[in-house]
């Protein structure tokens, strides 16, 4: 069975709003967002209130009434029993599998700027950097994790935090200073303006790009006073990964023509434009330097995260038992080999595509349609358990009874339902050969990754 620990209450609310906002925000989406130039404001602020602020706000109140270690895992099999558990720490396991070939790419990609700019066009430079690094991550985390949490606070603070907040900081100076912007910043311009689905497609990876809050939620037993401390860090957390996100991707659009804005080199063009214009051309190796160290840091935080959910569940006896053997520093071999495996195959989606953006597309947004599903079981969960366990103490309630939890489950399940929906149109400038196999790898996608864990899982005897 999971291993319930008594809630050492030594969070504060700073605490948590760091840990918060290390989960969420994102480097690799900010060339994305900036796909929608002005308007990614707007989109911004429309995804944080029907999809982040209910994700938020259902993760503080499962996270408060059922805080055993393990957290989606626990929430879903209180509500729909272990075998729906268990599909759903199987998809939190395999949409992020998916995830690490384009998070590699973007390091990849940052990596050949610094030793050769036409690398990034390389097929076989990118595959043979991201299968490298990707093993490389895996082995290491093989040997345990003693220092996996002093490796990410520092690889979030080089390697995200400190990059967001200058490409910010660099975006208001160039405005401020009257240089020539890429967009045009009217009042016209801040509302999005789309023809067809294709226009929408983005939208998908920018909700993905929101991803991360229910996580840090299972800390919430460990928060010094969870009713008071708790919503604070959450209105504290929303605001800062708001403007972060919204901010930094406004910062890129200024500088980066749309029509030469790649998704997975778009940051650090921005950055050279930005460098070069202040003459400061130095600082951007300096940059792509720590864009990368939080970058391998993330990856090798994320190898390890995720399979020690899928590992509680194996070790429940919901997998075989070989899926379950850890070796002497209590590392999952087993599953790390298996999600190696699988990753080094989703790889050729690189060479069978046409160019890196389409191949990194594909992924993107299989990884963020994959990653909805598991959030509408989290959003079901919330309505199933508010009337099945409505007396568990919970430190953090939504408010406004069943009306207010209806509603923020209905606004959380109808984004993620609209954004694997929305998936299916490739965006414009994507180029796809065939709409037809570009659909169906989706479709199959989905299917076999769903079905899968029903194949896998063992009744409890």
């Amino acid at each position: 069975m999971l291993e319930v620990r008594k809630p050492k209450r030594v969070l504060s609310v700073f605490s948590l709003v760091m840990i918060n906002v290390i989960a969420v925000d994102s480097l690799r989406s900010l060339p994305i967002s900036a796909e929608y130039g002005f308007s990614v404001l707007f989109l911004y602020l429309l995804a944080t209130l029907f999809f982040f602020i209910p994700t938020a706000i259902v993760a503080a109140e499962l996270a408060t009434g059922w805080p055993k270690r393990g957290g989606l895992y626990v929430w879903v099999k209180e509500a729909f029993g272990k075998r729906a558990g268990f599909v759903t720490i199987w998809m939190q396991w395999i949409y992020n599998v998916v995830w690490y070939p384009t998070i590699l790419s973007f390091i990849a990609e940052t990596v050949a700027y610094l030793i050769s700019p036409d690398l990034a066009n390389n097929k076989m430079y990118l595959l043979t950097v991201i299968l490298t690094s990707f093993w490389g991550a895996t082995f290491a985390n093989c040997f345990g994790m003693k220092v996996s949490s002093v490796v990410s606070g520092v690889g979030a603070l080089l390697g995200t935090i400190i990059p967001m907040l200058l490409i910010t900081l660099l975006g208001f100076f160039w405005w401020f200073e009257g240089k020539p912007l890429q967009i045009s910043l009217s009042l016209h311009n801040a509302l999005p303006s789309f023809h067809s689905f294709s226009d929408l497609a983005f939208i998908s990876a920018l909700l993905f790009g929101l991803l991360g809050m229910e996580m840090s939620a299972v800390h919430a037993e460990d928060v010094k006073h969870p009713q008071r401390d708790y919503p604070k860090a959450l209105f504290y957390s929303t605001l800062i990964i708001f403007f972060s996100l919204t901010l930094s991707s406004l910062a890129i659009a200024l500088v980066v023509p749309k029509s030469t804005l790649s998704l997975v080199t778009g940051l650090i063009d921005a950055y050279a434009v930005f460098f070069t214009a202040f003459h400061m051309a130095w600082m951007t190796p300096v940059m792509a330097g720590l864009i990368i160290i939080g970058g391998l840091c993330g990856v090798s935080t994320w190898v390890i995260g995720p399979t020690k959910g899928l590992l509680a569940a194996a070790e429940e006896g919901s997998l075989p038992e070989i899926l379950a053997y850890t070796n002497r520093h209590d590392a999952p071999v087993t599953l790390l080999m298996i999600q190696g495996v699988i990753f080094s195959l989703l790889c050729i989606v690189f060479i069978a595509m046409p160019n890196v953006n389409s191949g990194y597309w594909l992924l993107s947004a299989l990884t963020a349609q994959l990653a909805m599903m598991v959030y509408l079981f989290m959003f079901t969960a919330i309505l199933k358990l508010r009337k099945s366990q409505p007396h568990v103490p919970r430190a953090f309630i939504i408010p406004g009874g069943t009306f207010g939890v209806w509603l923020t489950a209905l606004c959380g399940l109808s984004s993620c339902v609209f954004a694997i929906f929305i998936g299916f149109f490739p965006p414009p400038g994507i180029i796809v050969p065939n709409l037809f196999h570009y659909e169906l790898f989706l479709v199959m996608g989905i299917l076999i990754f769903m079905i899968i864990p029903l194949l896998l899982y063992r009744k409890e005897k």
